[in-house]
């Protein structure tokens, strides 16, 4: 992110109508999203596809979104200033991205044009994704958990409605919903005057801020002696230069396995819950009409699900403001975990993938800052994960798919379980490798491990 002078750091990221403009385009991009799957007969009869061909146009989608995801955070976290991109060009470019790609799509003449312009949509969703996530998750101090549940709600909104809106006109008319949707896009440009072109500094950048706790405690119990062993090897001057160096170099070596560990296990539990997100949704009718309920009771179920997901980003943003993220997302993860295992039972299971729509709600969103907190100078730890969530939705299906192949439809919500408990045990984890500890604080000053400053975890 680039920073400000401290002087300007008063300046509100967003202006309201910006904010009111950002939940508009989570809502379109949750829609555009949702399109796809309703629409494939329409696209079977124009274009003569098989389904999986017809499933192309989600896949084309989700390959761009993790592209755009990456090649925007590429131009905006670089080094030098003269090639990186401001906060408006970042969104105005995937507004127009996202809305030229929605257009093409409808107007494509043969297939492979319109698998491009859905890979084209899909780079603005991502840029989308990634700059309004990575925003408000700096942009609201101790607000920003609770404003990014209300942001990531809104995509919820959309993924309701846009289903709605190919029922409501008929899947044969996708063609006029993704131009309306293009022209929707549009106006939310003459709004990004209302966005601070840079972003506020993070908790590390300022010269006494937050350390990297990621790496700090790690570097201050093996680095931490460094100091004693150079003034053991004797008064002269190298041996206390050598000595420091060697000391050093231990720190920096402990910071950057701290940091890539803890990195590693939000990328897993942000790739695991998506996939658990995505596999409660694709597979959660034809559990329910195995175990022996309806076709339309199996499809209200579902539709129940995505919309207590909504529901529970909305719920959770006044403990956001009372709670840190950490123990709201281990509740999470306890409660998903536990309404999966009840999804076993039949006569409870729709109302426990309810449940499992409460529970997983506000993992993605309160896991951002949870993530710059912990690892502050880990600059494109945000784009990581954000991409990472894409493969786990994409890669759930065949993953869960094989898994059912080998133990049977019954065994959907207890697969899920098993996967969900891993979600916890990373996030225990996550929170003891975070924690502040006092060890180093509390030694004698001679043998007092590094500075704050100095505990900082590398840049990535």
């Amino acid at each position: 992110m680039r920073s400000l002078p401290a002087s300007d750091d008063r300046t509100p990221l967003f202006s309201r109508a910006a904010v009111v403009a950002s939940c508009v385009g989570f809502i379109l991009i949750g829609a555009l999203q949702a399109l796809y799957g309703p629409a494939i007969p329409a696209f079977r009869d124009e274009f003569g596809l098989t389904p999986s061909t017809a499933g192309l146009g989600l896949s084309a989608h989700f390959v761009g979104g993790v592209a755009g995801v990456l090649v925007f955070d590429r131009l905006f976290g670089r080094a030098d200033a003269a090639g990186r991109i401001g906060n408006r060009k970042l969104l105005g470019g995937s507004y127009l991205l996202m809305a030229v790609g929605a257009a093409g799509f409808a107007l494509a003449p043969a297939w492979p044009a319109a698998l491009a312009m859905a890979l084209v949509a899909g780079l603005g969703f991502g840029g989308i994704d990634y700059g309004l996530n990575q925003l408000f998750a700096v942009g609201f101090g101790r607000r920003s958990t609770a404003m990014l549940n209300v942001l990531n709600a809104h995509f919820g909104i959309g993924a309701i409605l846009g289903p709605a809106l190919i029922g409501l006109v008929g899947a044969d008319r996708y063609t006029a919903v993704f131009l309306g949707f293009a022209a929707l896009t549009l106006p939310l440009l003459l709004c990004l005057a209302g966005v601070r072109d840079e972003a506020p500094p993070r908790a590390a950048d300022g010269g006494d801020g937050a350390d990297g706790r990621a790496g700090g405690d790690d570097a201050a119990r093996d680095g931490g002696g460094g100091g004693d062993d150079a003034a053991r090897d004797g008064g002269g001057g190298g041996d206390d230069a050598d000595g420091g160096d060697e000391a050093e170099a231990r720190r920096a070596r402990a910071r950057s396995r701290s940091l890539a560990t803890v990195l590693g296990a939000f990328v897993l539990l942000y790739v695991l819950h998506v996939g658990i997100e995505a596999g409660v949704g694709g597979w959660e009718p034809t559990h329910l009409e195995t175990v022996g309920y309806g076709a339309t009771a199996a499809a209200s179920a579902t539709s129940v699900y995505w919309l207590m997901m909504t529901v529970g980003r909305f719920l959770v943003v006044p403990l956001a403001l009372r709670w840190p993220a950490r123990s709201i997302i281990v509740v999470s993860c306890a409660g998903m975990t536990g309404c999966l295992l009840l999804a076993a039972v039949p006569a409870s299971a729709p109302y426990a993938y309810a449940g499992v729509g409460l529970f997983i709600a506000p993992i993605f969103p309160t896991g951002l800052p949870w993530l710059n907190d912990a690892a502050p100078r880990a600059r494109r730890a945000g784009a990581l994960v954000i991409a990472a969530s894409m493969v786990g939705g994409v890669a759930a299906g065949p993953a869960l798919g094989k898994a059912i192949e080998l133990s049977g439809i019954r065994a959907v919500p207890l697969i899920l379980a098993a996967v969900s408990a891993v979600c916890l045990a990373t996030t225990v984890w996550l929170i003891r490798a975070t924690a502040t500890r006092p060890a180093a604080a509390t030694r004698p000053a001679a043998t007092a491990g590094p500075s704050p400053a100095e505990a900082r975890g590398p840049r990535v």
